[in-house]
């Protein structure tokens, strides 16, 4: 995949915004454990940065997919994991199954509010009792006249203290695990919804995580997106676009690390010449480096073989793997070169050693993305080679 002029005219704006509108903020952001979703996305649905892929009738700017990869990239220049994260649900999480399958009067409704920024938007799949395993979650959505009338709970809601409506999914039938599961769009202002206390986390601060409790809330069954017992495949397909967003966002704050250590590793000294002077710690940073680079290189195949219309399922899958893998490895060993100042609240290092660890558990936990992989190469436990 080539980045074109206007793929780095993109990022060039993103990084620009971000300089001016959410960088001078993050720390103050960070220590009050949120930050202003509503004002935030409303500046940004102005830029256009909202609804870079979705249909331009609804407000967005109708690009493909590799349009978002260069946007989540750049996203990875804001000096938290919180904000991109809840950027990233609004335009790539929350939103792709509601473009692609939503009717007409239901992208109306909520689509172009959530690309303009004037609503905000939360995805909610995982439950106290199932996380990775989709299948397995609990929450009902029974038919009553032209109404789903939902019980159950959702955990892990990113957005969910300022959302103002969730992309949920929920069983509407008996049918089977696969074929009993729809997508729902439920406005979060809707009597029997309540918020649960916001989850503190170690790392992510900024980002507001929530637990949903729905007790015979209420909807329209037009607010169903596309077919019924179709959601777990439209989730499916929303995990592929989630899943190369969160590698690709990755990236750059991996190569931050890195850069901000190669600084400080040049000007701290120990016995008597600097730090990066030491062979092992040069040669570590460049085998980091070259890390990182091998990710780009996945995510870019993926990216462009996912615009030509290919299920890149099995590569999604390790991107994300990777990703989670190396958020853990680069912040490590940088920190462990900044010696006592690395094990401080404040440093940069510190933060993505915190805030990427979710990477390996979030949209899929490691173990699901080698479970796809093998599925996809066929060695599966009791599966033999077609």
């Amino acid at each position: 995949m080539q980045f074109t002029h206007e793929h780095q005219e993109l990022k060039r704006n993103v990084r620009r915004f971000i300089d001016n509108e959410i960088n001078p903020f993050v720390d103050e952001w960070e220590e009050a454990e949120i930050f202003p979703a509503k004002e935030l996305f409303r500046k940004m649905g102005t830029q256009g940065f909202l609804g870079v892929t979705k249909p331009a009738e609804y407000g967005g700017l109708g690009l493909d997919y590799s349009y978002s990869v260069a946007m989540a990239e750049a996203l990875g220049h804001i000096r938290c994991g919180g904000v991109p994260m809840a950027i990233g649900v609004q335009t790539d999480m929350a939103t792709p199954a509601l473009a692609r399958f939503g009717s007409d009067e239901l992208r109306r409704e909520f689509l172009a509010p959530a690309i303009s920024g004037e609503a905000v938007a939360c995805i909610g799949v995982s439950e106290p009792g199932a996380g990775s395993d989709v299948a397995s979650i609990k929450t009902t959505a029974r038919k009553d006249g032209d109404d789903y009338v939902i019980n159950g709970s959702k955990m892990w809601i990113t957005n969910s203290l300022q959302a103002d409506w969730m992309c949920l999914l929920a069983n509407t039938s008996d049918e089977g695990r696969y074929r009993n599961k729809s997508l729902i769009i439920v406005p979060m202002n809707t009597k029997g919804i309540s918020v649960g206390k916001k989850i503190r986390k170690i790392g992510m601060n900024s980002s507001d995580t929530g637990l949903i409790y729905f007790d015979n809330v209420r909807v329209p069954r037009r607010n169903r997106v596309g077919e019924e017992g179709q959601g777990f495949l439209y989730q499916m397909l929303q995990f592929q676009e989630e899943r190369l967003w969160g590698a690709a966002n990755a990236m750059q704050g991996m190569m931050d690390c890195i850069d901000v250590t190669i600084e400080y590793a040049r000007e701290r000294k120990a016995f008597d010449m600097p730090l990066i002077d030491n062979q092992w710690v040069h040669f570590r940073l460049a085998e980091l480096k070259t890390e990182v680079e091998s990710l780009r290189a996945l995510v870019y195949r993926a990216c462009e073989l996912y615009v030509g219309g290919q299920d890149v399922t099995e590569l999604a899958s390790m991107a994300k793997l990777k990703a989670g893998r190396l958020a853990r490895i680069v912040p490590d060993s940088c920190l462990q070169f900044w010696g006592g100042m690395g094990y401080t609240w404040e440093n940069p290092v510190s933060r993505f050693f915190r805030d990427g660890r979710l990477i390996s558990i979030g949209g899929g936990a490691d173990e699901v993305m080698l479970g796809i992989i093998c599925k996809y190469m066929n060695i599966l436990p009791g599966k033999k080679k077609a």
